[in-house]
């Protein structure tokens, strides 16, 4: 994957608003309410699939090496194998799956919202896998702790994601892509 310089400085700046994003938390056990799919989903929307993700990638890059950019402060390799490992990895599939499906439609308002809310159950559906698998959880106890509390906030994050990212993204002069 070729990026331009000006490609990598976006993903860098989209990389920092998803880890100050990625504080607001809200503890619900083992697992916080964040914005972190939020500022995925938004930074995805505005981007687009490759720059998106790329900003992901450097993200999860500076949680890995324990910069205190992941949900609460928290930082390390560690984090990557606790309970939210599973939707930490689904980051990078929910940027690349929303910025996939942005680029195959039309970046307006029903697409945007579409893709963010497609891309947060992504999201939720490898958090709740890796509680299963990490945990040895059986299917429902995992479904119950890794999805169920967290639809109706992903679906208002994705909502929020999706029409503030098209509504700056057509005010932004540094997109490529044509917002309706």
């Amino acid at each position: 994957m070729k990026l331009s310089s000006r490609e990598i400085v976006l993903a860098g700046v989209f990389a920092a608003v998803i880890s100050i994003l990625s504080q607001f938390t809200i503890p619900l056990g083992a697992i916080p309410l964040t914005l972190q799919t939020f500022a995925v989903g938004f930074a995805v929307t505005i981007l687009g699939k490759k720059t998106g993700t790329m900003a992901v990638l450097i993200y999860l890059l500076m949680g890995m090496i324990g910069l205190p950019v992941l949900a609460g402060g928290a930082g390390g390799f560690a984090n990557f194998f606790g309970p939210t490992g599973g939707f930490l990895i689904g980051f990078i599939f929910q940027a690349y799956f929303t910025g996939w499906l942005l680029e195959k439609s039309v970046f307006n308002y029903f697409w945007s919202i579409t893709a963010n809310l497609i891309g947060a159950f992504i999201t939720l559906i490898f958090g709740s896998l890796w509680l299963k698998v990490s945990g040895g959880l059986p299917w429902q106890a995992a479904f119950s702790a890794g999805m169920i509390p967290f639809i109706l906030p992903g679906i208002i994050k994705a909502v929020a994601s999706g029409y503030l990212g098209v509504l700056l993204g057509k005010r932004l002069t540094f997109t490529k892509y044509i917002y309706r």
